[in-house]
């Protein structure tokens, strides 16, 4: 797989608007989706309640928590991106835009691609960096995540 290899800031350019990925499968398991209800404090039923959303929900089971998919991206960002020199550290500024578009139901399969779509050197020892990263589930059209991701990264 492609993985965006971040050498230093000169390289950052050529890499605008190039994709990598997609990245491996992960499940997304019930027992991730309670976990991260017990975490978070959101226990509604859509979540946790397998037997109600067997027969209530219009998906037919479970789904996870829009952020909880959200948060795979962190896990998946290591498999597409690397930073391999000409930086003390990066940190996660935060995100301009996330939509999701599609549930991911309980013991479904995800996986992420990513593009880096704008960079800028900010002047004062950092470049900002947005990245757009696009989960899908495994069987379906439509992604379940797009979201655009700002790192920003401190020259050494």
């Amino acid at each position: 797989m492609d993985r965006l290899e971040i050498s230093g800031p000169e390289s950052i350019d050529g890499m605008i608007g190039k994709e990598v990925g997609p990245t491996e499968w992960r499940e997304v398991t019930q027992e991730m989706i309670n976990t991260f209800a017990g975490l978070s404090g959101d226990h509604q039923w859509i979540h946790v309640d397998v037997e109600r959303a067997k027969t209530e929900s219009p998906f037919g089971t479970t789904i996870a928590h829009g952020n909880l998919t959200l948060a795979l991206i962190d896990g998946f960002r290591d498999q597409l991106i690397s930073v391999t020199g000409g930086f003390q550290l990066g940190v996660n500024y935060g995100w301009n835009k996330v939509r999701f578009p599609a549930p991911v139901p309980a013991g479904s399969r995800v996986r992420a691609k990513a593009a880096l779509i704008d960079s800028e050197d900010l002047g004062n020892g950092w470049i900002n960096n947005v990245t757009l990263f696009t989960i899908e589930i495994e069987g379906n059209e439509k992604p379940c995540c797009v979201a655009e991701s700002v790192t920003r990264l401190l020259k050494a």
